[in-house]
């Protein structure tokens, strides 16, 4: 990256920080070619506070701008649902769905007891529906997503007990 370039890739940082607030994205990464041996690698995260940039030849960090949310702290989330022994995780990228259909009843509720390889969600990815089944029986202690709601592989759908 040369010195030249530094002042617009700093913008062009800021602006993509914002395109992840705006659009509610976690994540981001973009490649500029400035020429053969120059180039900018930007990945912004939004769990982050620091924006890693890769540009020929070293590596360059900026911090984020303020826009950028950080992780919060084991202050801010004293226990993580997704670390809990009976969380339910997502297996994939996709749309959560709590019924079979808009209006049928949830598969679980509450305080529901159920079986190992009892569906408790769906999962649509990609046009498919993908039954997610209880990984162990128990009572449902609670459910951490909404119906409809996007959710990412590995983030915490519910707690079984």
């Amino acid at each position: 990256m040369s010195k030249q370039n530094t002042d617009t890739d700093v913008a062009f940082i800021s602006a993509l920080a914002e395109l992840l607030n705006k659009n509610d994205l976690t994540e981001l990464s973009v490649k500029r070619e400035y020429g053969e041996d120059d180039s900018l690698e930007v990945r912004v995260v939004k769990q982050s506070n620091v924006v890693t940039v890769s540009a020929a030849p070293a590596p360059v960090q900026y911090a984020a701008p303020a826009g950028v949310a950080a992780a919060p702290t084991a202050a801010a989330a004293p226990e993580d649902p997704a670390q809990h022994p009976g969380a339910v995780t997502s297996p994939m990228v996709g749309t959560i769905y709590l019924a079979a259909e808009p209006g049928a009843t949830p598969f679980v509720a509450l305080g529901a007891q159920v079986t190992e390889g009892q569906t408790v969600l769906i999962i649509e990815a990609m046009k498919t529906m993908n039954h997610i089944p209880a990984p162990k029986s128990g009572t449902v202690k609670r459910i951490l997503v909404e119906d409809g709601h996007p959710v990412e592989y590995g983030a915490p759908l519910m707690i079984i007990e």
